[in-house]
């Protein structure tokens, strides 16, 4: 996803974003992904941690940061555009994930940049595992889990067996920063390109539009004297008072 704190810009076409010198990262929900990854790797004291990508080949930067927090590779399931409907990203993510058996796949909750809920649950389904999404917590003995999801007002506790698919959620972990041995040991670890087809899918982006520029601000004064003025500004300007 483009780092939030680029300036995007739209594209001529009016419908995707202008990613000439836009910066790409991880999305913060994968990263608890991978880091509760990477913990259960090591909790074992064996395995394999894969990452997987759907996108361009910029994705490739964002699949390397993973790397050197410590995953073992990576395939990037390469397309000239990633697909408007997730369930087209479903469906070519499980027809990757089928080939190969998994103890546990583990999603972001959503993408920040659109925020979608579905490709990890779509995923569960296509591959016929179980799921549970927005993971809080987790815990897993053998090939038993128990996740637990906030929810309005209280915490759900869900028991699932293993294999499954899980989205996780914010407050699962605190994401580990690559050491610079990681970002070293990134560059000679093997990621994988693939160059996959989606279809058309059955949603489409009719157009993009930048958020209204905001209004000017106003300096009214300074200290207890300006309080007047700006409760008379409040309710004859702004007319919130």
């Amino acid at each position: 996803m483009p780092d939030s704190e680029t300036r995007v810009k739209i594209a001529a076409d009016g419908k995707t974003l202008d990613e000439a010198g836009v910066k790409f990262v991880v999305n913060p929900y994968d990263e608890f992904a991978v880091e509760e990854a990477l913990r259960r790797k090591e909790q074992a004291g064996s395995g394999e941690v894969v990452v997987f990508s759907l996108g361009t080949a910029a994705a490739q930067e964002t699949i390397r940061t993973a790397l050197a927090m410590g995953a073992d590779r990576g395939v990037l399931l390469q397309v000239d555009k990633i697909p408007t409907d997730p369930f087209e990203a479903a469906r070519v993510i499980a027809a990757e994930l089928k080939a190969t058996s998994w103890d546990l796949i583990l999603f972001g909750r959503m993408a920040i940049d659109d925020y979608n809920h579905q490709v990890g649950t779509l995923v569960a389904e296509l591959l016929g595992l179980p799921s549970v999404s927005a993971v809080s917590h987790l815990d897993i003995d053998g090939t038993k889990g128990v996740a637990e999801r906030e929810i309005e007002g209280g915490i759900e506790v869900v028991e699932f067996p293993l294999p499954a698919v899980l989205t996780v959620d914010k407050g699962l972990n605190e994401p580990r920063y690559p050491a610079l041995k990681g970002i070293m040991a990134a560059k000679k670890k093997p990621l994988e390109v693939k160059p996959v087809q989606t279809g058309a899918g059955t949603l489409e982006v009719a157009a993009l539009t930048p958020p209204p520029e905001r209004k000017a601000g106003k300096i009214v004064g300074e200290g207890p004297g300006a309080v007047g003025e700006l409760v008379r500004l409040l309710r004859e300007e702004a007319k919130v008072l």
